[in-house]
């Protein structure tokens, strides 16, 4: 993982009212079994007969269920895991990348993670986005950093799930194959997609059965996991009808403005840049593909540093600066430093006051929504309305006629209102 991410921890917050919440919502009644890790999660199992679980349509992989009914086993398959199956859905899930706990959250099991690539980091910053769904909070700062973790760590949390990628997790020091083989045969299964973000090519372990899916593709297949599939479909008609609002409203290509997407870092005075695509495949550019935006950076390779003068060049009339949201990340001080600098000055996007945040990489399902909603108002505010000068802190509050989606609907679906 590349150092402009962050690995920070913090101590454990407590945030118990909200839990119960987010439990009351997605448990319903379900109580912890006192039976052993290999009668309750059960990996590589057959499938026993029956016909698709309901809800769960469209990817071309099979999620197939002896019964409905509660303590039945099901099973659900996902590149590069395969097939795993379940007696039950996961109360205690690790998790690496946070596309993954994103997920897990819009089901209404966010009080499930027990572990979080960066917690501090990303932890704090979806609870930026979660100040505008009301009643629905995390307690993710604290939780133990899963970068890096070793094989021992692993067994103390005792998952019910590894909610990764163990293709991703295998470029760690901390784990190889085998050591991923064996998590997934004495504790918990693996199951996660993570080069799906640019189509990256995993290991070379990985590489010859590796399949890429879209961001709402590994959503239905969480969601089929933890048997949330109403869920999942309630939301998918939520961006639905955000992507219809935003294509239908969308100026002439013509009239599109250049956009440069960039990370940033500033230290010591010096300010690093790393340039990413607007429109390449991949659930990372989810947000932003369907802006149709003029890309600044087409001949640019991704995470390699350019400097100031290759901006300048690029001439672009945005900059879209990623993970500029989040406790870690001082957006002002990176619009200030740009401001003051007199390369900087000569870019059009500086000149232009046009310079803005974005929050995150690869977010999921609930960063996806307000992504799209803020990339829309960022880059064409006379369609979709302006976004405000951000300061820091939460994503700004709209008035509701200022919209594009409904959050209340959005808060409702999480917390089991559906």
């Amino acid at each position: 993982m590349s150092n402009t991410n962050g690995t920070e921890t913090t101590e454990t917050p407590t945030r118990r009212d909200s839990r119960e919440r987010q439990r009351a919502g997605s448990r319903r009644g379900s109580e912890r079994s006192e039976r052993t890790r290999r009668e309750y999660v059960k990996y590589g199992g057959v499938v026993i007969g029956g016909g698709l679980l309901a809800g769960c349509t469209g990817t071309g992989d099979e999620v197939e269920s002896e019964d409905d009914g509660d303590g039945e086993s099901y099973s659900v398959t996902m590149s590069p895991a395969g097939e795993i199956t379940l007696d039950h859905p996961p109360e205690r899930v690790f998790t690496n990348l946070v596309h993954h706990a994103d997920m897990a959250l819009a089901l209404g099991y966010g009080e499930s993670i027990n572990a979080l690539y960066s917690p501090e980091n990303f932890g704090t910053l979806y609870e930026l986005f979660l100040e505008r769904l009301e009643g629905v909070s995390t307690d993710w700062a604290g939780l133990p950093n899963s970068w890096n973790i070793d094989k021992e760590h692993l067994y103390e949390l005792d998952s019910d799930l590894h909610l990764a990628d163990p293709a991703y997790m295998t470029v760690m020091d901390s784990l190889d194959r085998d050591d991923i083989e064996e998590i997934g045969e004495n504790v918990a299964p693996w199951f996660g997609n993570a080069y799906s973000d640019s189509q990256r090519e995993p290991p070379e372990a990985w590489a010859d059965d590796y399949e890429y899916y879209t961001l709402w593709e590994i959503f239905e297949k969480v969601a089929a996991v933890f048997r949330e599939e109403q869920r999942y479909q309630e939301l998918t008609e939520i961006r639905t009808d955000l992507l219809a609002e935003i294509e239908a409203n969308l100026p002439p290509e013509t009239d599109r403005p250049r956009v440069a997407r960039i990370q940033t870092g500033l230290s010591d005075g010096e300010l690093s840049i790393w340039p990413f695509a607007l429109d390449d495949p991949g659930y990372e550019q989810a947000h932003l593909r369907p802006l149709g935006a003029k890309d600044a950076f087409t001949d640019t390779e991704a995470y390699s540093e350019i400097d100031l003068e290759a901006v300048v060049e690029a001439d672009p009339d945005v900059m879209l600066i990623t993970h500029a949201m989040g406790p870690t990340r001082d957006f002002l001080e990176t619009k200030d430093h740009l401001e003051s600098d007199p390369v900087a000055q000569g870019i059009p996007a500086v000149e232009n006051d046009r310079v803005y945040p974005m929050a995150i990489r690869y977010g999921g399902p609930i960063a996806h929504l307000f992504q799209l909603e803020m990339g829309a108002k960022e880059l064409y505010p006379e369609a979709f309305g302006e976004w405000p000068r951000y300061d820091g802190g939460a994503y700004p509050e709209f008035p509701e006629s200022e919209q594009l989606f409904d959050r209340q609907r959005v808060a409702d679906i999480i917390n089991g209102d559906i």
